[in-house]
This record gives structure tokens, C-alpha cells and sequence, in this order.
């Protein structure tokens, strides 16, 4: 099944694009776009020496203007790589125009380290993200509103390079300058929120995470009252991560009230309805266990219901893109071979088949949706084995291990054909917990023109992190048991 919070992003941007009232271009004390580094005037105190003439500096200025634009398009370009050497070169023009303790020099370290970020090199853009904000500490004061968009950065590569912990107590002030500076009530914080509330999952506060949504939920209900539409992308994100918190109640009861919004204000069989409709129904294969006590209202023991209409309504509107289409059949049919209605699967696989395979265009989708095995479900797996203590954030001081499945799918989904293994062995705890993992998922089959067909020689493999320590009492453990009795212990 597609990514979870992928496909609701996608749906949150085309709402976003529709609603009268956008969610805020995130932009610069300057105005202008975050991702922006801009030059200006040229009366600032730089690192130029005596001998530099006016005609100098405007040569300089005009130089860096060029490689600013050249930044930008590179950036468009996604040439990540080429950006950061550009990126580079701009910071070494700025401090030389303006010195290395002005804002100009600021927002260049900041532009740097973005694009650090976004090439995975974490430590380098937490340097630079530092440097940054300390520029401005000392140019302005340690509360002011240009602070925001480095510590925003700072926090993502924090979290990043596996440091929740010091990410928390970064968005943590972020979000105090927003409240001195907009009030506690501004909208401004909920994408610093956001980030507080994957930090608060990574470091296993499922509660605390639950609180920063349920923040952010009231946040935008504030913001945008009296537009319920333009509620409706911030409650698709809410139900996305209350998915990733396991929270599955939580996650139906948004699901609903988006649902209900779009009947309200655009008809009950409004083709917006068709996400929330599938991401209901696919709440439905996971059990909440965050509230034992607590039983869902009303008959519904599975999403088939939602499914049905999310396909009914794909199925009515009038050029609707194939896309929409094919994955709202998938949904259905996934659900029936989920539930073992292998008659009712095939025919919708069938027609899906047969919907992807029309041009070229949709090949490419044919092969991602139908001609691989694909898992149903996402339950994620422990990145630990062994005594991890709790407050653990960073796999410093940790070996890698490996544990390796190698098993069929069948033509109705079903593993079979299980063998494990795993480097190194003694972690057997967690190489049962992989292997019952993969022998209860359900996949979709893999599809070709003569219908669904059984999967051979397919190999899963989840990597974990664990202490020496931990293996050598383990190892330890199995040599004591494999000693043999001595002469003592036999004659009693």
C-alpha cells in the first residue's frame, strides 16, 4: 500500500492549492522565501581591505547576485550537490562584504546549511545552522523573530542525524520566540509543532506527541474559523500522524470530521471525499491498543464500508485522473485480499490491470502497483535488540546487526516458505519478532496478464542497532548451557 503520509501529503497539496485560505508561504524576517539568500546594500562594514575601490565592491555585489541566481537554479534543478558548492561561494562573498557578524552573513550560513540538510549532511548543517543563529544573538538579542527559521533548520537536522533530544529543547525555544514575538496563539509555530511532534515519537512519548497534535488541531480550528474547508489539509496531516503514533481512534475520528466537512459544504459524493474515505477504511487493519478500555461506537469492524464508496465515487466522476482511480480500486480489491474474498480481489485487480495498462503512460504505474508483491500494511519494527535504556536517542556506541527472511507469496497473499537468519545469531528474541512479523503481513500479489501468480525467492532484510555488551552476555548465556554436567552434578 502507498506510503501513508506520502499519499496524504499529496492530497494535502491539492487542497491547499483549492482552499480560499492557504496555509502561509514560510518566508524570512525580509519577506522573502525561506530557501533565499539576498544580497544587499553595499554600505555594510565587510572584510575588504583598504585599497578596495567603490567600482570593487559593485563588481563583488554583482558577482555574488550571479551566483545567487545561479544557487536558485540549481536548486530548481535538484542539483544538490552543485548547490552546495555554490551556497559555499556565496558565504565567502558575503562575509567579505559584509563581515562575518552581520545578518547578511546569517541568512548566507543559513542558505548553506539548508541545502546541507537536504544533501543528508547533517553534522555540517548543525554547524552551520549554530553559527547562524549565534550571528544573530549577538547582532540582535537571544528572543528575536529572525532566530526562528535557523532553529527551525537546526531542529530538523538534528532530528536528522538521530539526536531527538537536543531537536526538542531546539523547537522548544523556536516556538518561546514565536509566542514573545506573534502571540501563543499564532499559526506560524504549527510546522515547528509538527517537528516537536516526531521528536516526541522518536524518543517513544507516544502521550507527549498526542498532546502537540491535539495543540496544533486547535491552532488551526482558531485560525481558520469560519472556513471549515481550508481546515481540511491541517486535518489530513493531524490523522497522518496520529497514524504514525498508532493512535487509530484519533486517526478515524479526524478522518470522520473531514468527511463530514466535505459532505456539508461539497456533497456526499464530492470526488474530495475519496482520500479520507480509503485512509479510514485502511485504518481499519490496525488494532488500537494506546486505549484498551475504550470500544469504537457503532457496527463497523472494518474499513470495507469506506472502501466501497471511495471506489463508488471514483467510479461516478466524470475524468477523473487514472491515477485516483486505480489506487481507489487497488484499495477495495487489497481489502478483499486482505479478507480472504479472493473472487471479489480478482475481478478488481482485473480491472485495474486492465485501467493500467490502456497507454505507455501508465505502465510505469502498472509495475509499481501490480507486478511486484506489495505489503498491506506498515507496521514498523524495533531498531534495538538487547537492554536499550529509554532515554536512548543516538545509535553512537551501537554495532549493526542483520536479519535476513528470505520466503514466497502465494497467489492470495499469504507468506510461505519462511527461512531466517541473522548476523549475529544470538539476538534470537529479535529474529523471531521479524520472522512472525512477515509470516502475519498480507501483500498484494504479484499480477501479469494471465492474472495473479505466486512470488518465489524474495528477500527481506531489517538492519538493528545493539551493544557489544549485550551480545557478550548473550554469548556467554549459550556457553553455560551448552557446558556439559560435571562429574558432581551427574552423581546427583
Amino acid at each position: 500500500m502507498i506510503n501513508h503520509i506520502r499519499t496524504v501529503a499529496v492530497f494535502v497539496a491539492i487542497w491547499t492549492a483549492v482552499a480560499t485560505q492557504a496555509q502561509p508561504v514560510e518566508r524570512d524576517e525580509a519577506g522573502s522565501p525561506l530557501d533565499q539568500v539576498v544580497p544587499v546594500a553595499d554600505d555594510s562594514p565587510g572584510e575588504l581591505d583598504s585599497e578596495t575601490t567603490v567600482d570593487d565592491v559593485r563588481a563583488l555585489e554583482k558577482r555574488l547576485a550571479a551566483e545567487f541566481d545561479r544557487y536558485q537554479r540549481l536548486i530548481t534543478e535538484g542539483a544538490m550537490d552543485e548547490a552546495d558548492a555554490s551556497a559555499k561561494r556565496i558565504v565567502r562573498m558575503v562575509i567579505k562584504i559584509h563581515g562575518r557578524e552581520s545578518l547578511e552573513a546569517s541568512k548566507a550560513l543559513n542558505n548553506l546549511a539548508l541545502v546541507q540538510y537536504k544533501n543528508g549532511q547533517y553534522g555540517a548543517a548543525i554547524q552551520n545552522f549554530e553559527a547562524a543563529v549565534k550571528i544573530i544573538e549577538t547582532v540582535e538579542d537571544r528572543l528575536n523573530e529572525k532566530l526562528v527559521n535557523p532553529l527551525k533548520g537546526l531542529g530538523a537536522a538534528q532530528l536528522g542525524s538521530g539526536r531527538p533530544d537536543l531537536a526538542q529543547q531546539t523547537l522548544n525555544r523556536a516556538t518561546h520566540i514565536t509566542h514573545v514575538n506573534e502571540g501563543p496563539h499564532n499559526v506560524e509555530q504549527v510546522e515547528i509543532l509538527e517537528s516537536l511532534a516526531q521528536s516526541a515519537m522518536l524518543m517513544g512519548d507516544t502521550k507527549g506527541a498526542r498532546d502537540i497534535l491535539n495543540r496544533i488541531h486547535m491552532l488551526n480550528v482558531r485560525h481558520f474559523e469560519g472556513n471549515d474547508l481550508a481546515l481540511i489539509p491541517s486535518l489530513l496531516r493531524r490523522a497522518s500522524w496520529q497514524h504514525a503514533a498508532r493512535y487509530y481512534m484519533d486517526e478515524r475520528a479526524t478522518y470522520r470530521r473531514a468527511i463530514r466537512i466535505i459532505e456539508s459544504k461539497l456533497g456526499k459524493d464530492n470526488p474530495q471525499l475519496i482520500l479520507p474515505l480509503s485512509k479510514l477504511g485502511e485504518s481499519y487493519y490496525y488494532v488500537d491498543l494506546t486505549q484498551p478500555n475504550m470500544q469504537e461506537p457503532g457496527p463497523v469492524t472494518s474499513g470495507e464500508i469506506y472502501f466501497k464508496r471511495a471506489e463508488r465515487i471514483a467510479d461516478a466522476t466524470p475524468g477523473i485522473d487514472w491515477r485516483v482511480l486505480a489506487e481507489t480500486k487497488l484499495a477495495l480489491a487489497d481489502y478483499y485480499i486482505y479478507s480472504d474474498a479472493q473472487t471479489r480481489a480478482r475481478k478488481l485487480y482485473a480491472e485495474t490491470w486492465d485501467l493500467l495498462s490502456a497507454d505507455q503512460e501508465r505502465l510505469a504505474a502498472r509495475a509499481e502497483f501490480l507486478e511486484r508483491p506489495v505489503p498491506l500494511t506498515d507496521d514498523p519494527l524495533p531498531q534495538y535488540a538487547g537492554n536499550k535504556p529509554q532515554d536512548e536517542t543516538s545509535t553512537e556506541g551501537f554495532l549493526t546487526g542483520t536479519i535476513r527472511v528470505d520466503y514466497s507469496v502465494s497467489t492470495r497473499g499469504r507468506v510461505r516458505d519462511l527461512r531466517t537468519e541473522a548476523i549475529p545469531p544470538q539476538f534470537t528474541d529479535m529474529q523471531r519478532m521479524v520472522h512472525r512479523e512477515i509470516r502475519q503481513q498480507v501483500f498484494r500479489p504479484r499480477m501479469t496478464e494471465e492474472g495473479l501468480q505466486e512470488t518465489t525467492d524474495l528477500v527481506f532484510e531489517h538492519a538493528f542497532f545493539y551493544r557489544q555488551a549485550d551480545l557478550d552476555e548473550l554469548t556467554n548465556e549459550k556457553d553455560l548451557a551448552d557446558e556439559p554436567p560435571t562429574g558432581e552434578d551427574s552423581e546427583s
